[in-house]
């Protein structure tokens, strides 16, 4: 048994204790001092563990290029407090991502914990950063590969409910208690709400690639699939919390209409490689090159300087929540932790710090900096 001594961020207050570890759980969480060895920590803050849903690459490392480069990817995503995430993999033609995905979730690597895969495709409308090509859709029999080459992890597939066919695939990309997330749409309100009624109870960067629906009659207000989200408590979301891809005012928005449903709000990077490092330019796969104008700043494409994911890092969107949201502590942590444990269907296990949860935490210093991350009761990273 070993204990840490600090400001431990609860599920509603901040409390001055002791966080007690007993193995790969938390066995305790007490304002006693226990009878154990304790590290001091005491100016520090302790917080959840982070939950990245959706990220590409870090550092040098893109979910593209390999089981190396995953592995990269956990090694390098604690030092950021990340301790789950779903590797996110970009679209490729049929035939040829069963058969990669199948690689990746053969790794076992040290570091941040895999929850899953994310395929950002290949069931989108709207491409985005992706190449038209590499959109082809498919049927029941490329779903069923992809769920099977994912094994021993869930496949979480992002689709687009206005992808011809896709009422027919979202019950088995559920299957399991798996989420569906909705992306890169320009669904009408119909749409969106047959999605929803068929098991798609999440929508990933949220605004971005959800374009506004056209005009109909000078006077008239159009919905399309953003007006069904938001009015829909059983649907989250999630933001690029950078200051640019969404502007702070329409998340705060989603956080009022979201107050009541299960997951409500999270935050999460769709980092690129490059992430973390200082402004360059770096290869995104075949996509080509993007580049960073600043630490944390949304990626763009060289050649036409559109948006092609982000260099933002989870502890830096932390700090935004605070300074851009206006948020407590308490309330920001949520956001990276337990809202999205409860998207992925592991809030009995993750993202709270409490008894019986997995010993999965960050140590954040006075200005919410990174001093040191444990996964599994062990101190994987520190500064």
């Amino acid at each position: 048994m070993k204990a840490i001594k600090g400001k431990i961020v609860t599920e509603n207050v901040i409390v001055s204790g002791y966080l007690v570890l007993d193995g790969g759980k938390i066995a305790d969480v007490t304002l006693e001092k226990p009878q154990c060895e304790i590290e001091d920590r005491s100016e520090c803050y302790l917080l959840p563990g982070f939950i990245d849903m959706h990220i590409h690459g870090v550092h040098n490392f893109l979910v593209d290029d390999g089981p190396e480069a995953l592995a990269g990817m956990c090694r390098t995503l604690p030092r950021y407090g990340v301790t789950g995430f779903l590797p996110t993999v970009s679209p490729s033609p049929m035939g040829q991502d069963s058969a990669y995905l199948k690689t990746l979730s053969a790794t076992s690597p040290e570091g941040t914990h895999i929850l899953g895969f994310h395929l950002e495709g290949p069931f989108l409308a709207l491409t985005g950063a992706f190449n038209k090509d590499a959109i082809g859709g498919g049927g029941a029999d490329r779903v069923n590969a992809l769920i099977a080459a994912a094994k021993p992890y869930k496949c979480i597939f992002s689709i687009s409910p206005d992808v011809d066919g896709i009422f027919d695939l979202i019950p088995i990309m559920a299957q399991d208690d798996t989420p569906v997330f909705m992306t890169h749409t320009g669904a009408n309100v119909q749409q969106a709400q047959k999605a929803i009624e068929l098991g798609a109870r999440h929508c990933t960067h949220f605004y971005d690639v959800f374009p506004c629906p056209p005009v109909s009659e000078p006077g008239v207000r159009p919905s399309g699939i953003v007006e069904a989200v938001l009015a829909d408590p059983r649907v989250s979301v999630d933001f690029i919390l950078d200051g640019v891809h969404v502007d702070p005012i329409a998340v705060k928005m989603a956080l009022v209409a979201k107050q009541s449903g299960p997951g409500s709000v999270c935050l999460i990077t769709d980092a690129n490689v490059g992430a973390g490092f200082q402004p360059g330019t770096y290869t995104f796969g075949n996509m080509g090159d993007i580049c960073f104008d600043y630490p944390g700043a949304p990626a763009r494409s060289v050649k036409d300087h559109t948006l092609a994911g982000s260099g933002l890092t989870l502890d830096v969107a932390l700090r935004n929540a605070v300074k851009l949201l206006g948020l407590d502590l308490v309330a920001a942590s949520k956001l990276l932790s337990y809202n999205p444990a409860k998207v992925l269907h592991l809030e009995k296990q993750k993202g709270l710090l409490a008894s019986g949860y997995d010993a999965d935490f960050v140590v954040l210093d006075g200005n919410l900096e990174v001093q040191s991350t444990w996964v599994s009761g062990k101190e994987f990273y520190k500064k």
